[in-house]
């Protein structure tokens, strides 16, 4: 197994998925990858100071660059449309600081709560790895459990593809659940995968709520790349400390969670050989439909599969 190491430089940044993207590193299958990655809003890495208002990280290119800050694309040998990617997330380590805020834009959510107008709310955060807490400006006080917002590839369709939707190739999930130790398996659309990832949050709730989690920096994200052509997906599924989830991404949340839920039906019949209305009975017993997020156009929806019930 060969280590790689990609650092924020402008070659290997980019603000949008895309097929015609030229991959800034091949790697082969268990190969792994430690990527060092900007905030999504394109901020200098280095701050002089967590609690005053980033640095923007210079030249920005536009349209490419329009999207979160991505770190990528990486070119998985052998890996093709039809197979599976598995995404080893072996560490996750936040930078020194983030931001969060709330209110004074017109998203869904602001203005079905009345809080699209007037100023928006930031509050501006300290990041101490090391005791994983963030401290803000008012000195309220929180634990870290960082995670990457984006992990995917392309679609096989010309042209710049947004960062800001999930797709069944992954991109913007924003599932809390991906923290270090987890596995993220995603449906492979392009040759050699083409995969990138960004959106550092150092802390995040189910939704999202405020279209805004603990936005940071990473110092490192480590991953291991495995093509696995074992597996044929429909959407993505991860492994998780809190176990097993299916993912389902649509701008309905009632058809997001039946995508999420029909990936649950097809895990059990693969874990526990259950038909698909055994798998339904066994789903209302044992797991959990959560609201992945309702911010990003595309909303989403995680069915989860507690370990205790994987023997029952």
């Amino acid at each position: 197994m060969a280590r790689y190491r990609l650092e924020p430089t402008r070659e290997n940044l980019h603000g949008h998925f895309s097929r015609s993207l030229k991959p800034v590193l091949q790697v082969s299958s268990g190969d792994a990858v430690t990527f060092k990655t900007l905030d999504a809003g394109w901020s200098e890495f280095e701050q002089p100071d967590p609690f005053i208002k980033p640095t923007k990280f210079q030249p920005i290119q536009h349209p490419e660059d329009n999207g979160h800050s991505l770190v990528g694309p990486v070119l998985v040998k052998d890996l093709a449309p039809g197979d599976v990617l598995e995404i080893r997330i072996l560490k996750v380590q936040p930078g020194s600081w983030g931001w969060s805020g709330a209110g004074g834009f017109p998203s869904f959510v602001n203005k079905a709560l009345g809080l699209d107008s007037g100023e928006e709310v930031t509050w501006r955060w300290k990041l101490d790895s090391a005791s994983q807490t963030a401290v803000n400006q008012h000195g309220r006080k929180l634990p870290l459990r960082p995670f990457c917002g984006v992990m995917g590839m392309p679609d096989d369709i010309p042209g710049i593809q947004s960062t800001v939707p999930p797709r069944f190739c992954g991109g913007n999930i924003d599932c809390k659940e991906l923290v270090e130790g987890s596995s993220l398996f995603l449906p492979v659309a392009v040759e050699g995968g083409l995969f990138s990832l960004g959106d550092g949050h150092g802390l995040q709730g189910d939704g999202e709520a405020a279209t805004l989690a603990l936005e940071c920096p990473m110092e490192e994200v480590q991953v291991e790349l495995h093509v696995r052509k074992d597996l044929t997906l429909k959407m993505p599924r991860a492994v998780t400390p809190i176990g097993w989830l299916t993912l389902g991404f649509d701008e309905d949340l009632d058809q997001a969670m039946v995508i999420a839920l029909d990936g649950m039906l097809d895990l059990l019949r693969e874990l526990k050989g259950l038909s698909r209305k055994e798998a339904l009975a066994f789903s209302s017993l044992c797991v959990d439909l959560r609201v992945t997020q309702v911010v990003n156009g595309v909303k989403g929806v995680h069915a989860v599969l507690p370990p205790e019930f994987l023997d029952e």
